[in-house]
């Protein structure tokens, strides 16, 4: 019965798409717009009782989120005289409460542990992301602040949707978690370095406000949940469930707020600058995994550092965006799109590397056989 109604929920989604194109086709765009978004939810809707396709329903109501703002974006700038985007940054610090609360001081001696693999994930994290951004920032003909937008996402740590698809991949989740632990402890310091040196000349920046903007909103709530894990978890066991759940709507929130206010700059730049992202968080997965082979690294660990890599903390940039540098229009739509994007292309890839066996996996099908 629940598959049926899932492949009913494929065949509405299907009807209402190409109701969709007939209504664009006849000029209603606000009526297209909620067919749009319909679609999206349909689908995800569908892909929950698929285990192959269930990782897919998050970004799916992510795309749909991402349309709302698109087709509708005056309802996302304000409410009142309230400036939606002022959420953007306590969104981001329950999220980072959030990250917190599943961290132990253990994550961090794990670097003692395997300390080849902690130095190279953070080695690939700052300086492949970068030096990428720039890179394509300066190869496509996108205007100085959404150009510093690529840099800034790059110079970012990697996000909690990398150690989820480490679990996917069959890749190393400690290793993935003490990475982005470590990273995003290290972010204060490295993220306004490569800011000034590879985005100073498209956008004004201080290294010390945004040095002191990181800590408020990332190294803060993360010791404050950290104090909690090792003081009042055992209290609260209902943030385990309710935590995940808080931090992928809070993600949601803070991509449509950016989108809509950039709506006008992403219409004139839209196609270049997506597949200016999609060629960023590609080759970010793909420098990553070679750069773990070129070392020697175990499979594992060559599959968490391409996704540690590849995905980035997209809710960090576009709160520096947003509050830091004053930009959130313009700045961060990259982060925005890379975050949308980066649920799609890492799911795939996850899935795709949980289909092959690891080494250790072929050996003892090997033996058995």
């Amino acid at each position: 019965m629940q598959k049926k109604s899932l492949n009913l929920a494929f065949l509405i989604a299907a009807i209402v798409l190409v109701a969709f194109v007939i209504i664009t086709l006849m000029g209603k765009h606000n009526l297209a717009g909620w067919f749009l978004v319909s679609f999206f939810i349909l689908v995800a809707i569908g892909f929950r009782r698929y285990p192959l396709l269930k990782g897919y329903s998050y970004p799916m109501v992510i795309f749909a989120s991402v349309t709302l703002a698109m087709y509708f974006p005056q309802h996302f700038i304000r409410v009142g005289d309230f400036e939606l985007k002022r959420l953007i940054t306590p969104l981001l610090q329950i999220i980072m409460f959030g990250m917190g609360t599943t961290l132990s001081l253990w994550d961090f001696t794990r670097v003692i542990k395997m300390p080849k693999g902690v130095i190279i994930g953070v080695l690939c994290q700052f300086t492949i992301m970068p030096f990428l951004g720039w890179g394509i920032a300066n190869i496509f003909p996108l205007r100085p602040e959404i150009a510093a937008g690529l840099i800034l996402i790059g110079s970012c740590p990697s996000g909690l949707a990398s150690n989820v698809m480490s679990y996917l991949a069959k890749a190393n989740v400690a290793l993935s978690i003490t990475l982005t632990a470590v990273a995003t402890i290290l972010a204060p310091i490295v993220t306004p370095f490569y800011m000034k040196v590879l985005a100073g000349e498209l956008v004004d920046i201080s290294y010390w406000k945004m040095f002191i903007d990181i800590v408020k909103v990332v190294i803060l709530p993360i010791g404050v949940g950290l104090i909690f894990h090792h003081t009042l978890h055992s209290r609260f066991k209902v943030l385990e469930s309710i935590m995940p759940v808080v931090s992928m709507a809070g993600i949601a929130v803070i991509l449509v707020v950016i989108i809509a206010m950039g709506r006008d700059d992403l219409l004139q730049v839209g196609l270049v600058l997506v597949v200016a992202v999609f060629l960023h968080n590609m080759c970010g997965y793909f420098l990553g995994y070679w750069a773990g082979r070129a070392l020697r690294m175990p499979e594992q660990d060559c599959r968490t550092v391409a996704l540690e890599v590849g995905m980035q903390n997209g809710g960090l940039a576009s709160s520096i965006a947003a509050d830091t540098l004053g930009k959130a229009a313009t700045v961060g739509l990259a982060p925005a799109i890379f975050g949308s994007l980066m649920n799609i292309t890492g799911s795939t890839l996850a899935l795709w590397w949980r289909s092959k066996p690891l080494p250790e996996e072929k050996e003892v099908e090997g033996a058995s056989a």
